[in-house]
């Protein structure tokens, strides 16, 4: 039984609103939604993404997976290996600074995956991946 998926909805802080807005719609290439001079919204692959004015940023902590340290909190999305691919395409001239280069996670293992993370203007961190099979998802 396949099911529906409903978009979810993140709100992030942002420390300037004027350099997201950039980053998200101009480096990223997301469509800008509905917005004011505190918060604006983004379609993140067809999720809601807000980011909020705030003086108050997450601090930058890791965790050690597959040999590399991943940022926590993170948010991001799970694409196709074509959507994956055609993102990274996109962005590839863009001035991306990668905290973990494209990439392939768990190579032959069960959650094999492309795998990249970056962080927005702000500090949040962001990963972008696509699964070798995609029923392997919640596999273990």
């Amino acid at each position: 039984m396949k099911d529906k998926l409903n978009p979810f909805h993140l709100a992030i802080p942002v420390l300037d609103l004027k350099e997201s807005v950039f980053f998200y719609k101009d480096i990223l290439g997301l469509e800008l939604g509905r917005s004011s001079n505190k918060w604006a919204d983004f379609n993140f692959f067809g999720h809601q993404l807000v980011c909020h004015v705030s003086d108050s940023i997450n601090k930058q902590i890791s965790n050690p997976v597959d040999g590399k340290e991943v940022p926590i909190p993170h948010f991001g999305v799970v694409l196709s290996k074509e959507e994956f691919n055609k993102f990274l395409l996109k962005i590839n001239d863009k001035d991306i600074d990668f905290i973990i280069e494209p990439t392939i996670r768990f190579k032959g293992e069960i959650g094999e995956q492309m795998t990249m993370f970056f962080r927005d203007p702000s500090g949040n961190a962001i990963e972008i991946k696509a699964f070798k099979n995609m029923s392997n998802l919640f596999s273990s």
